[in-house]
């Protein structure tokens, strides 16, 4: 008797993955063209478990893998990266251990290693970073509590929380921030570390919470601008923009658009794009044009994203282009491609983006969803397309 299986969906896209026709698939298994056909296409919704395996060994694959999606979907989540980020993670929440060290750290050691942490996150270096941390985190608690101390303390735990919100580490991130919030020590480090909150509270759905924090500060650190620094721009700008993201996936256009074009003005008297410094994204005119195409996305307006992305890219240093803000909105204008139906530019700019960061893009769902899109859509896959699937870890 058959056994039901519902496996049509799955067996066209691993078929494709693997680079065969049906008909190649029919030779390599044994099972009948037409039954292939009836399954991918939905007529029949059921079949042998031993079809089932013969499909399966064809494929490469275990038969589960055929049989139930959620059996890949636990496999895909077991290989994340909770087990390479358990270290930082046990730096932030644990009490630093009571045994004296060796040796005791200092302020310039900290904030070295603070800035190199900085230029992993920048260059997306995500092990390196991940294996220094912890050190720089348990080196900062161990400083004291001067004001330079608690300063470089601070931006430790932000540094912390960024990448482990970017992993999805977002327990272990809401640590981290609330942490880093309390050791700040001026308005300026303050006002970040609550766009870090934001960007965590917009990963994981609280948006609302994200909204009303981003606007309650923005009010707070409003600069006069008669007499306002790049640094009090920066700091209103940023939180502009994480109100900005937060209103237009929450249903709330206008105000997303206000809010950017009060950062538009902000960025306008910047007068040019800041390095990142200490910040934990760069600031200016760049980063308001990033925005407003990610706004068009969310949206659904990829024209207009195709329109912005020209004079924005062309913008963009060498230095800026392996930056997380960049590769993001490289990743806007790959799903306005795969939105627009031009599959080929839209792998093209993955794999543009994975050739600058492949670690960055492993790490991002966003690049998988686009490029699950393309493969839904395509007969067959190119190699191409295949490679860049199996890179960002797209589940077969």
């Amino acid at each position: 008797m058959p056994e039901p299986t519902d496996i049509g969906t799955r067996l066209c896209d691993i078929r494709k993955r693997r680079g065969l026709t049906q008909g190649q698939l029919s030779d390599a298994s044994g099972v009948s063209l037409s039954l292939i056909r009836k399954l991918e296409q939905q007529q029949v919704d059921r079949t042998r478990l031993e079809t089932a395996r013969k499909l399966a060994a064809a494929l490469r694959i275990p038969t589960s893998r055929l049989l139930d999606r959620s059996n890949a979907d636990a496999e895909q989540h077991a290989e994340g990266p909770s087990a390479l980020w358990l270290p930082v993670q046990q730096a932030v929440e644990l009490p630093p251990p009571t045994d004296a060290l060796s040796e005791s750290p200092t302020l310039q050691s900290v904030q070295a290693a603070a800035t190199a942490v900085r230029d992993f996150r920048a260059s997306a270096r995500l092990a390196e970073a991940a294996v220094l941390l912890p050190h720089a985190v348990r080196d900062a608690d161990a400083l004291g509590d001067s004001a330079e101390a608690r300063d470089v303390r601070a931006y430790v735990l932000q540094l912390a929380g960024s990448m482990l919100t970017q992993t999805h580490q977002y327990e272990a991130a809401s640590v981290a921030l609330r942490r880093a919030l309390a050791t700040a020590q001026d308005q300026h480090r303050a006002a970040s570390v609550v766009g870090t909150m934001c960007w965590l509270a917009v990963r994981q759905g609280h948006l609302d919470q994200a909204r009303k924090l981003a606007a309650a500060w923005a009010d707070d650190v409003e600069p006069r601008m008669s007499r306002a620094s790049t640094d009090d721009l920066a700091a209103w700008g940023e939180l502009l923009l994480h109100l900005a993201a937060a209103c237009v996936r929450d249903n709330r256009p206008d105000e997303a658009a206000d809010a950017l074009k009060l950062a538009h003005g902000a960025a306008a008297m910047t007068g040019r794009d800041l390095p990142l410094g200490r910040r934990m994204s760069p600031w200016g005119p760049l980063a308001v044009a990033y925005k407003r195409a990610e706004r068009h996305m969310v949206l659904d307006h990829p024209d207009k994203v195709l329109e912005i992305a020209p004079s924005a890219d062309a913008r963009t240093p060498d230095a800026g282009r392996k930056q997380n803000a960049f590769n993001r909105h490289r990743l806007d204008v790959a799903a306005a491609y795969a939105r627009m139906r031009d599959h080929t530019q839209a792998v093209a700019a993955l794999s543009d983006i994975h050739e600058r960061v492949p670690e960055w893009l492993a790490q991002q769902r966003y690049a998988r969803d686009i490029l699950s899109d393309v493969v839904k859509r395509r007969r067959m896959l190119t190699q191409e397309m295949r490679q860049l699937a199996d890179a960002i870890g797209l589940p077969l």
